[in-house]
């Protein structure tokens, strides 16, 4: 198990990787901003999807990103 400080770093180190420096910190400063729960979010936006369109998408994007790599 990693500590909650290497969650963070990580964490933020994906927002940046996918954002972008000024896109994540908005990120934080939103969430941070107003009271968020976010198991809460995530279930509702993926409520009206198939566990199979969710596999999909998360398949597709893995592709994509891969490719984008290479």
């Amino acid at each position: 198990m990693i500590t909650d400080t290497e969650i963070k770093s990580k964490g933020f180190q994906l927002l940046v990787r996918y954002l972008g420096d000024v896109e994540a910190e908005r990120f934080v400063a939103l969430i941070q901003r107003e009271p968020f729960d976010y198991t809460k979010w995530r279930q509702d936006m993926d409520e009206e999807l198939s566990l199979e369109e969710i596999s999909r998408k998360a398949m597709a994007r893995r592709t994509k990103i891969t490719e984008q790599g290479d």
